[in-house]
């Protein structure tokens, strides 16, 4: 589990496609600074097991279906991503529940700079629309954020300048993709309302 506070920006040094899955190296010094093999971090919203390690990174093997879900399938070396630890037992959950279990993605629409922040509109597929609502939890590329609007296939995010530069966030343009996750609370009520 994860909160969506992300803890540093990471550096893809290395993907190997393979033909079914993949392996993904990052270079994180501080979520590699207490790893162990088999914990879990999340890679812009992927929750990732650690394989291997050294000083100051980590690989991750990433199967066909979170390649399929997310943007991954234009994953490039010397690509930014968010990058968080799991959380502890007893930590402060600052963001909300994230589970690192992407719906799918997002393209950006378009951003609006105010004086102390961005908007920036994603589009909105029809499968994951009914679990976004305004003043709802989403998770961007693995960031906790607060849809500020939403419509039948749009949200929006205000985004302040500590997230701008502290995530990906900041360097988006239009038509580049994200990786989204719903919150978990929306998609059990989905899960209910197909039984009534």
């Amino acid at each position: 589990m994860f909160t969506g506070i992300i803890e540093e920006l990471g550096q893809v040094t290395a993907w190997e496609q393979g033909a079914d899955a993949a392996r993904l190296t990052v270079r994180a010094p501080l979520a590699v600074s207490d790893a162990k093999h088999g914990d879990s971090i999340s890679v812009s919203g992927l929750c990732l097991t650690v394989v291997d390690q050294g000083p100051d990174w980590f690989t991750a093997d990433v199967m066909a279906e979170s390649i399929a879900m997310s943007w991954f399938d234009a994953m490039a070396t010397d690509r930014r991503v968010n990058i968080e630890r799991a959380a502890q037992v007893g930590d402060r959950l600052g963001g909300h529940i994230v589970q690192g279990h992407i719906d799918g993605t997002a393209s950006l629409l378009s951003t609006e700079d105010g004086s102390a922040w961005r908007v920036l509109r994603f589009s909105l597929a029809p499968d994951v629309a009914p679990l976004v609502a305004r003043k709802g939890s989403i998770a961007v590329d693995g960031v906790s954020l607060t849809v500020s609007a939403v419509g039948r296939d749009w949200f929006e995010v205000s985004l302040i300048p500590e997230t701008l530069t502290a995530t990906t966030l900041g360097t988006l343009t239009p038509g580049d993709r994200v990786n989204i996750e719903t919150d978990i609370l929306a998609r059990h009520a989905a899960r209910f309302k197909e039984f009534e």
